[in-house]
């Protein structure tokens, strides 16, 4: 995000004005400060300044400057502004309008000062106090609660992204956190974290907590308030402490404000940290002391310590979209979109917080769309309705239908999903793999419970085509009904009631559907316009050339048809009338509807029955009109208008209705006229009505209420219902009952009921008159089943062939021959069941009866299936029968492939083969290719594989196939004459892979080729031919270039690596942009620089000016020309655009003459580019000197001695020395004349010069020639070197001759270099000074010695008195007696130097042994440094406790400490002060083990304890006595006894609250001991004895320095628990934690503190004071420490002889018994020290046996 500045609003004064607080509106159209004057200032979005008013002071008489304005916010709806003061009020104004007078709605009195607030939802303000509280005023009630408390002064308050959380800050560093709603984020409340200085700057972004205050720090916490990253400017002098922060309204950037400065961070989301963007550096700003962003996110406002305001414009890029739109994106999620013709804004935002990719505007200009990584966003620019619904990316492939003004239609991946817009859920989504918008309505109704439905239908799938319709409420959608249809559907459309849905098919059918019934009706065919009349139920629609009209939709048949001779365009309802718009020709002609028929359905829809029975009876009886009486009476009697029912039965002619509502009415109305209402509550009307819909047991339910037994049965008599009018007699125990009976029987034998009367005498008990009366009525099956029921029936022979002979004249076999098996007659049974086809019975019966029937009976069986075309239940039946080949046509008749095909297999005989072809073709058909290639090949039918296989455009499975049964021949032929068919077919790929198939890549790269289809030529080629592959794609380049075809050739071109070929063709085609652009493109830094060259060229002029400007070459371009000789464009250029550059052409094509030998020419190019001395060393290069020295003359005279020198030269080369040295002398170089004599060695003539004109230079002319001498004596050899040095030797010069025999160097001859240097040493003894001798011999010695010449080197050293080189060089040889014996003899103080080195020399050699011979100490020192140490110990020498502490020292640094205890345990504890520092090194390493607070760890801490006390007993006998370090080892000794008797009673249950005590008592020695374990360690032992105040206490201490561990410091650390306790407060801070499981611990405190069901005070004893401190609140007194425990001893104690050692009674008698009864040898241990320690134990006695 980037911050531009906009304008300033408030003008900055010379003096402090702060600027106390800021706040934007929630609609983006306010803004209002506040400075120190108490003014609050109204600006409008645009930063106008618009009104201003004055705030109040809690109570006028203490005069208005006695507050400051600390806060601000604006309420959610904008209309309010709550302003926070010092005088410990909150005022809520009312703002209105500009120039509105301010009126207070609301004010809070608080107790004390208000210092933040923030306005969260509708009534609720949440501020902060200066006592610490948090506090929320309600403006309904005008009433305030307190959220939660703390101690702490809160300096700011925030509140996340949505605004149902909020932080506070309070002065003490604490940060905590509280929800109004936390919205399902499961994050924790309460005390978040604790900050190193008080949180000023505090602000919540999406992902994390800024915080940052005045230590020049920025710490990022994650959600639960552990640090995720820190900025640290503490050491940029520049920054100053941060003041303010402030969070975008999206979240995801902070700005934090301090001195000048504003600092800028944005949350990235891939790596999940903050990125620090360029901070804005503003000078003279001064102090920033407020902050605010505007809601859309687009500003933000600066208020600074001088009173200015500025304003800054926030995004992260800006665009315009269809230069209609500007799009601003203010954050990564999200966007502010303005219309640039109207200005209005609608700003875009993602709820979650995901990045906004590209935002579109679709639909007319109307609709936003955008998406995010998981989420779609959609927005309605009119309404300013924005919906996000959760959304997996598809790649930007949906499609968007904004047909519908309320909901958005996306079909995506074969789903079609419909989104509302302002609702972020997706209210339905279909599968569809067919899409238009034609076919989906969607209408909007409220039920009666006002809850808001959406119906839509979609399109399903084609074969059937189904229609899914879905009910969408505010609970959920759910499928209110699927349609079947047999045709493509193109329209459909809902009423507006959406009870009704009309569509169309591709055949031109019109159908209704009622979704309530799910019926549906064909109404019209040829249906060529379909339409609802708008706000009714009347369709319109046309069949060729009729217009059809349906006013009462309920019935379909009932349709008003009318003659069209055109087709109808439109429809039309307004003023009271409808139309249907018809075009007849050129002409359009309008059919005005019948309105009243119109308005009769919207009476209905009114629920206004009279008038629509009123407009009814003013119409003549026709098929519409009764159409409409029917609906009205089925509607009014649902509503209980009786009187329009009967009225509208009446009309419609059903006088049997009208005079049932009629008496019903009557009843009715006498009943109203009785009882008052209208009567349809008495229960006769309601039984009548009952009636009416044929619901008689609903009328007898209201009867029998009544208990109007009489009325029930007459009813049911009325209606000849005996059965019914029978049970209610009996349930009511009728005294009419059994006539009632008689009456019925009477009545069924005079209507000839035969079975009803049947049935009766069956209930009575007379079977065989209820069998006659069966066979009467021609129901013997019935008489059938009732004989089988009775035995006494079966034994009548008459009864059962009465019954039979009727069962088989009426053909019911079946149950003949079940009665006939009932009776034993197996026989006919069998035929019956044979001929009534019930063949299972025949098989079981002939299974028992008749075995060898069963397998003819099992195929007849199988042949009746078959001819009821039931095959799958015949296969079984022949598989049965055996047989098999009947079983396979079954079976494929049947389509069981699988079962034909095991059946088939199972067979051995060869005459089923047949059926492999017939099987194999099934699964030819459904694609199951291995299958039948089995069963082609296994029936003998390769051929017909080989061509299902070619059919299916599988030619590799067809080629192997057909190799196996035809030549390689014939299968190439085969595959190219098929692929030559498929290629004239067009068919291109499958010709390719038979081309492939037999290895012809080359005719299908010809194919392609021929078919200029050069893309899957070139695929070919890159497969088949990759080494022609670039020479292919220039072919076809080449001949696409021919074509014209430019961009085709130039992708060859680029392919086959010749860009300029590409370059070169546009060029020549005189397009100059795509050659710029390949050349730029491909070729590298410079080619495109050429080609705008040449364009510019091809221009000249004006025109190639302009060009090259505009490519920014011109300059380039200039160079370019002159580099390549076409001077004339670049002087051109130049003069045309840059004049400058004119000497530059000037002096390249002087240059180039020159090159050309153009020499005149040149000269004349030189000296107009300005270059004249160019032009004199051009002659002089051509040895032209008298043109050179007139050019010189004329334009460069300092030119002209150069040319003397060069013609100097040139005559030293000719060797014409006089008259070179003439020249010289002329140009005043006499230099140079020394120069060349010595280079040509004529050094004589040199020398006269030099003393001639520069004598100073003389001597050193004289010693270069010397040493050029001796360079040609060097340049002989050795031997030349040794024949000069004799001769200076033979000639006296002595310190020649040396300095020649020294440099004599020759590896090959030893004996002559000795010699020479031994000869320069003698030389220099005899004949130089001593100094000069010394110096002499400094540089032979340390040559000798280098040659191992050890001796001579020593002796050459002792000639000069040089003794202690001699001894060196003897040490150099290890010859030690000689080097002792000339110390010795010559200088007796360089003995110890010898010996000195001759250990050092043992040392290096590692020959301790010997070493042990001369020096005891160092061999020991050796094994220490080797760490040898047992051998050091194991010697036989005595083991010195300085070797011991080496020992010690070198075990703690390896982390050893316990072996540095049992080291001294060993070995003893001598007092020294040099060893104190490894004793206390030793004891912090101890007690700072991990997992040492338990028994095994006793004989640990007993070993401390034991050394310690022999350590303070030394000390005792010692210079040390009484000193500081004494008193610190007696510290020592006591926290290891503590340890020790801890350790002890731990293992014995009965004194766990002793260990407890000795866990808090080491508390106050926590400057010796780890704090945080000390802690940790006590607060476990507290909460395992039930201490809870003490263990929450301890345990949130030792929290509280995890976390000061974690930060480096314990400054921030509160100490209020530990007041007037000696648990010290300033301690050492740990290197390190020493526990780990502080998360754990955490989470208990937490919860205790949640439950609150400890209070946070440490427990106190008689005193007043902590129960284990040692001092007294108040007195001061100071109480002796209880041996066993720590606890202070007080009134009930036992005393030791040793003064100052004492024990509590209680915890010593219980310690006593614990180990009586435990025998424990710990215990016995530590009374056993207590003894020792104490001076004895007390008169109560202990026997440790």
């Amino acid at each position: 995000m980037q911050l531009k500045y906009l304008k300033t609003l408030l003008t900055p004064q010379d003096g402090a004005a702060k600027v106390t607080c800021m706040a934007w509106a929630p609609n983006n159209a306010k803004f209002a400060v506040c400075t120190i004057d108490r003014v609050v200032i109204l600006y409008d979005e645009q930063g106008e300044k618009k009104d201003r008013f004055t705030t109040k002071p809690a109570d006028p008489k203490y005069g208005k400057k006695t507050y400051v304005v600390k806060s601000m916010a604006f309420s959610p709806d904008s209309t309010k502004i709550a302003v926070a003061q010092t005088d410990n009020i909150i005022f809520v104004y009312k703002i209105g309008e500009e120039g509105d007078k301010k009126v207070i709605c609301n004010k809070f009195i608080q107790t004390s000062a208000v210092t933040c607030l923030v306005w969260t939802s509708e009534h609720a303000i949440i501020f902060g106090l200066a006592e610490g509280k948090i506090r929320q005023a309600n403006t309904k009630t005008s009433k305030s609660s307190t959220i939660y408390g703390t101690d702490s002064y809160v300096v700011s308050l925030t509140t996340n992204v949505s605004g149902k959380g909020i932080l506070s800050g309070h002065a003490d560093g604490t940060v905590v956190r509280y929800f109004v709603d936390d919205e399902g984020s499961g994050e924790s409340q309460g005390k978040l974290l604790t900050h190193a200085c008080p949180p000023y700057a505090l602000a919540w972004g999406t992902n994390s907590i800024i915080v940052a205050g005045c230590d020049k720090k920025i710490v990022a916490y994650g959600k639960e308030g552990h640090v995720l990253q820190t900025f640290d400017y503490s050491r940029d002098r520049s920054e100053k402490e941060f003041t303010v922060a402030a969070c975008s309204p999206s979240g995801q950037s902070i700005v934090v404000g301090s001195y000048d400065r504003l600092r800028v961070f944005n949350w990235s989301p891939r790596k999940g940290v903050w990125d620090e963007a360029s901070p804005k550096e503003i000078p003279n700003l001064y102090t920033i002391t407020a902050l605010s962003w505007k809601k859309d996110g687009s500003r933000l406002s600066v208020g600074t310590l001088c009173g200015g305001v500025e304003l800054f414009d926030c995004c992260l890029r800006r665009s315009i979209y269809k230069n209609k739109f500007e799009m601003t994106y203010v954050g990564l999620s999200q966007v502010i979109v303005k219309n640039l013709s109207t200005g209005t804004r609608v700003v875009l935002k993602s709820q979650y917080g995901y990045e906004i990719d590209e935002v579109k505007v679709m639909g007319k200009d109307r609709y936003l769309v955008a998406h995010t990584s998981d989420t779609l966003l959609l927005g309605d620019l009119v309404f300013n309705k924005l919906s996000e619904v959760a959304w997996q990316g598809s790649g930007g492939n949906e499609k968007f239908f904004f047909e519908n003004e309320t909901v958005c239609m996306i079909f995506n991946a074969g789903e079609l999903a419909l989104v509302e817009y302002g609702s972020n859920e997706i209210l339905g989504s279909v599968r569809t793999e067919f899409m238009n918008p034609h076919l989906i309505r969607m209408l909007h109704f409220c039920s009666t419970e006002n809850n808001l439905h959406l119906v839509f239908g979609a399109f399903i799938s084609h074969n059937p085509f189904l229609f899914l319709f879905f009910s969408v409420d505010l609970v959920g959608g759910y499928n209110l009904g699927t349609i079947s249809h047999d045709s493509k559907i193109d329209w459909l459309e809902l009423n507006e009631t959406g009870r009704k849905l009309l569509f169309r098919d591709k055949k031109l059918r019109l159908h209704l559907y009622d979704i309530a019934s799910s019926m549906k009706n064909t109404m019209l065919s040829f249906c060529t316009y379909v339409q609802w009349v708008p706000g009714s139920d009347v369709v319109v629609a046309q069949n060729r050339g009729n217009l059809c009209v349906w006013y009462t939709i309920d019935s379909p048949e009932r349709v008003t048809m009318f003659s069209l001779k055109g087709d109808i365009v439109d429809l039309e309802r307004s003023n009271g009338k409808t139309e249907v718009i018809v075009t007849e020709g050129v002409n359009s002609v309008s059919y005005t509807l019948d309105e009243g028929l119109i308005e009769f359905g919207t009476a209905i829809d009114d629920g206004d029955y009279y008038r629509a029975t009123a407009f009814l009876e003013t119409l003549e009886m026709s098929a519409e009109t009764e159409a409409m009486w029917k609906t009205l009476s089925k509607l009014s009697l649902e509503a209980q208008q009786l009187h329009i029912a009967e009225r509208c039965f009446a009309a419609l002619g059903d006088v049997s209705k009208a005079r049932f509502l009629n008496e019903t009415n009557k009843i009715a109305d006498a009943v109203s006229k009785e009882y008052g209402g209208d009567g349809t509550d008495h229960y006769q009307v309601k039984a009548r009505l009952a009636m009416l819909d044929k619901n008689f047991k609903l009328a007898e339910m209201y009867y029998m209420e009544q208990n109007a037994v009489d009325e029930v049965m007459e009813m049911y008599q009325e209606l000849h219902m005996w059965d019914e009018c029978i049970a209610v007699a009996e349930a009511k125990g009728h005294p009419e009952l059994d006539n009632l009976r008689h009456s019925y029987y009477s009545y069924l034998m005079e209507t000839n009921q035969n079975e009803k009367a049947g049935e009766v005498k069956e209930n009575e008990g007379d079977f065989t008159g209820a069998v006659n009366l069966y066979l009467k009525a021609g129901l013997p099956a019935k008489a059938a089943w009732l004989a089988m029921s009775r035995d006494e029936l079966l034994s009548s022979h008459d009864i059962i062939s009465r019954i039979t002979a009727a069962l088989i004249k009426g053909e019911f076999y079946e149950r003949a021959g079940d009665l006939f098996e009932r009776t034993r007659n197996n026989q006919r049974a069998l035929e019956c069941y044979r001929k009534g086809n019930a063949f299972k019975k025949a098989v079981d019966l002939a299974r028992v009866a008749f075995p060898a029937e069963v397998v003819k009976l099992e195929e007849v069986w199988g042949d009746y299936l078959v001819q009821q075309k039931q095959m799958d239940a015949a296969i079984n039946h022949y598989i049965e029968a055996g047989r098999s080949t009947k079983a396979i046509e079954a079976a494929i008749a049947a389509r069981q492939w699988k079962k034909a095909l095991h059946i088939l297999e199972q067979q051995e005989d060869k005459t089923a083969a047949k059926y492999y072809l017939k099987i194999a073709q099934h699964y030819a058909s459904v694609q199951e290719f291995e299958v039948a290639e089995r069963l082609f090949v296994k029936g003998d039918h390769t051929k017909d594989a080989i061509d299902m296989y070619t059919q299916a455009g599988r030619w590799e499975q067809a080629h192997k196939l057909a190799v196996k049964c035809m030549s390689q021949e014939d299968v190439s032929a085969l595959y190219i004459s098929r692929a030559q068919e498929l290629e004239k077919e067009g068919k291109y790929k499958e010709a390719e892979r038979l081309f492939t198939t037999v290895d012809e890549p080359d005719l299908a790269i010809t194919m392609y080729k021929k078919n200029k289809m050069y893309d899957d030529m070139i695929r070919l080629v890159a497969v088949h031919h990759k080494d022609l592959l670039q020479e292919t794609h220039i072919h076809l380049a080449k001949e696409l270039e021919a074509e014209s075809r430019f961009q085709e050739a130039e992708y060859h071109y680029l392919e086959g690596q010749d860009w300029k070929a590409a370059v070169n063709m546009y060029r020549v085609n005189d397009m100059w942009e795509e050659a710029y652009r390949i050349a730029k493109t491909n070729g590298g830094a410079s080619a495109h620089k050429q080609v705008a060259y040449l364009w510019a060229k091809s221009l000249g002029g004006d025109a190639a000016v302009k060009l090259l400007n505009k490519f920014g070459f011109l300059e380039t371009a200039i160079d370019f020309a002159a580099d390549n000789f076409t001077f004339d464009f670049a002087f051109e250029l130049a003069r045309l655009a840059m004049k400058p550059k004119i000497p530059d052409i000037h002096l390249k094509n002087a240059m180039f003459l020159e090159d050309q030998g153009k020499f005149n020419e040149a000269e004349t190019e030189f000296i107009r580019a300005g270059k004249p001395k160019e032009a004199v060393l051009m002659h002089v290069h051509n040895k032209d000197w008298s043109n050179a020295q007139r050019v010189a003359e004329a334009h460069d005279p300092e030119s002209v001695a150069d040319i003397l020198v060069s013609q100097a030269k040139f005559c030293f080369d000719q060797k014409e020395f006089q008259k070179a040295e003439a020249f010289l002398l002329r140009a005043q170089r006499p230099e140079l004349a020394i120069k060349y004599y010595k280079d040509a060695g004529m050094w004589t003539d040199a020398m006269r010069i030099c003393k001639d004109y520069l004598p100073s230079k003389l001597s050193i002319l004289q010693k270069e020639y010397e040493r050029e001498t001796f360079c040609v004596v060097s340049s002989r050899g050795v031997e030349g070197m040794v024949e000069q040095a004799q001769e200076w030797e033979q000639t006296g010069e002595y310190a020649r001759a040396i300095d020649c025999y020294l440099k004599v160097k020759d590896s090959s001859n030893m004996d002559l270099l000795m010699k020479c240097w031994m000869k320069a040493a003698e030389l220099a003894i005899k004949f130089l000074s001593h100094d000069k001798a010394v110096e002499v011999s400094q540089v032979v010695g340390p040559r000798l010695i280098q040659l191992r010449k050890y001796s001579e080197a020593a002796e050459l050293y002792l000639n000069l008195d040089l003794i202690k080189n001699a001894i060196d060089a003897f040490i150099e040889g290890e010859e030690w007696n000689k080097a002792k014996r000339v110390a010795k003899e010559l200088d007796p103080r360089l003995e110890e130097y010898v010996d000195k080195r001759y250990k050092e020399h043992l040392k290096n050699q590692g020959k301790v042994d010997s070493l042990v011979g001369v020096d005891v100490v160092a061999a020991l020192d050796m094994y220490a440094e080797r760490g040898q140490w047992e051998k050091w110990i194991n010697t036989n020498f005595k083991v010195l406790h300085k070797y011991i502490a080496l020992y010690a020292t070198h075990l703690i640094k390896e982390g050893e400490a316990e072996k540095v205890l049992n080291l001294y345990t060993q070995h003893g504890v001598p007092a020294y002060s040099q060893n104190f520092n490894i004793y206390k090194r030793m004891f912090l390493e101890l007690v700072s083990l991990r997992d040492r607070d338990c028994a095994e760890a006793y004989q640990m801490w007993a070993n401390l304890r034991d050394i310690l006390l022999l350590l303070c007993e030394n000390l005792t006998k010692s210079s040390e006595a009484n000193s500081s370090a004494h008193e610190e080892f007696e510290q020592m000794l006591l926290v290891a006894h503590y340890y020790a008797t801890r350790s002890a009673a731990k293992g014995i249950d009965q004194l766990s609250s002793v260990a407890a005590k000795l866990s808090i008592s080491l508390l106050r020695h926590t400057e010796l001991i780890p704090a945080d374990k000390a802690f940790y360690e006590a607060g476990l032992a507290a909460k395992a004895v039930e201490w809870e105040n003490m263990a929450f206490i301890f345990l949130n201490r030792f929290l509280d320095l995890a976390d000061g561990i974690d930060e480096g410091t314990l400054d921030a650390l509160d100490h209020t628990d530990f007041q007037d306790t000696d648990i010290p407060f300033e301690v050492p801070v740990p290197s390190k934690l020493h526990v780990e499981k502080r998360e754990e611990i955490r989470e208990w405190v937490l919860t205790v503190s949640m439950d609150q069901r400890v209070e946070q005070v440490l427990p106190k004893d008689e005193r007043g004071t902590y129960e284990a401190s040692l001092v007294a609140v108040g007195s001061g007194i100071r109480s002796l420490p209880c041996v066993i425990t720590g606890y202070p001893v007080q009134r009930n104690k036992i005393e030791f002889k040793r003064p100052g050692m004492a024990a509590n009674k209680d915890d010593w008698n219980k310690f006593l018994m614990a180990t009586k009864t435990t025998h424990s040898p710990e215990c016995q241990d530590v009374l056993k020290f207590i003894t020792q320690w104490c001076g004895g134990l007390p008169s109560a006695g202990y026997s440790f046996h």
